[in-house]
């Protein structure tokens, strides 16, 4: 990498903060059942007798590991990830435990002991929380925080290049406002499609995760060669085609977070594309494109007023 500039030291000075759950970095599934079957004693005696024994790798664990590579020894971190968990301080140790047999370069967290996690998401100036609770990813957005909610972690995935780190977006009610898609749900697809012609080099207002891709972003540039290829890749997947594709390429630009692709897909599905993409981690509203993504890459649903089988951006 090219020696730190100043957008290194800018991001060191602000680290991409993650925030997330234990069940969301780990496969806790069989304990997490014997707590949903038998309850809290029950599943923390299974966590103490297996203390010792590392747990599994879960639905966001390849993401984060391959994010915190992209540390600097000696150097202040770009990335730093918080283990935010309901489960009591005597049950972190199993978590830390895992951590260290990994590798992973994880150091704080906070263990609640059942109570709501949402209040520590502020507190830890968290970017982006992952969880597998509904109701702790929806308290993450109230307090500002990009969020998603994972789905279960894909069973055949084949994997390349693995100094990278490729994370797809969804475009509108995501990386993007949902203004677009209101006009289309008011009045009609030839109104929305009329509207983002004649503001085609308008840029749209931020959505939940407008923040986050503009940090992550800079991690971009500073891993970009001098070849204009980076270690981090940002795709958009979306449901736009053209001629409503032309307002996502202009927003982008003047956001400064050039993608490294996009796939104005339509009526097509998702998942083949994300496939070849080779995604680490997707992003979308719908939980329907989630359910597809998720049988070939890790996926995060992000919660928004849309039902799961309502189109949110139609395809010309």
């Amino acid at each position: 990498m090219r020696k730190l500039d100043e957008k290194a030291r800018l991001l060191q000075a602000a680290p991409l903060r993650i925030g997330i759950s234990t069940r969301a970095l780990f496969d806790l599934e069989e304990e997490h059942a014997v707590f949903v079957r038998d309850g809290v004693w029950a599943y923390s005696d299974l966590q103490l007798q297996r203390e010792e024994l590392p747990i599994g790798k879960g639905t966001g664990f390849d993401v984060i590991e391959r994010l915190l590579r992209l540390n600097i020894d000696g150097e202040r971190p770009f990335v730093e990830v918080v283990l935010l968990s309901r489960n009591s301080p005597d049950l972190s140790l199993r978590a830390f435990n895992s951590i260290q047999s990994y590798g992973l370069g994880i150091k704080t967290g906070s263990f609640t002991s059942g109570r709501p996690i949402g209040p520590y998401v502020s507190a830890w100036a968290i970017d982006l929380f992952l969880s597998n609770e509904v109701d702790d990813v929806r308290a993450a957005v109230e307090a500002g925080a990009a969020a998603a909610r994972l789905g279960s972690l894909p069973a055949n995935r084949i994997e390349i290049a693995e100094d990278e780190v490729r994370i797809a977006f969804d475009g509108d009610a995501v990386v993007f406002s949902a203004e677009s898609d209101q006009i289309y749900k008011d009045q009609g697809l030839a109104a929305f499609l009329a509207h983002e012609k004649d503001n085609a080099t308008s840029p749209m207002s931020g959505g939940p995760f407008g923040n986050f891709l503009k940090k992550l972003s800079l991690l971009r540039e500073i891993y970009m060669d001098g070849n204009g290829f980076s270690k981090v890749r940002i795709a958009i997947v979306t449901a736009r085609n053209a001629p409503a594709h032309a307002r996502v390429v202009h927003t982008l630009r003047a956001w400064g977070t050039p993608a490294d692709e996009a796939h104005f897909v339509g009526t097509f599905e998702k998942a083949p594309i994300l496939k070849a993409c080779g995604a680490h981690i997707f992003f979308d509203d719908q939980e329907k494109h989630v359910l597809g993504a998720s049988a070939v890459v890790p996926a995060g649903h992000v919660p928004g007023p849309h039902q799961a089988d309502t189109p949110i951006i139609p395809a010309a």
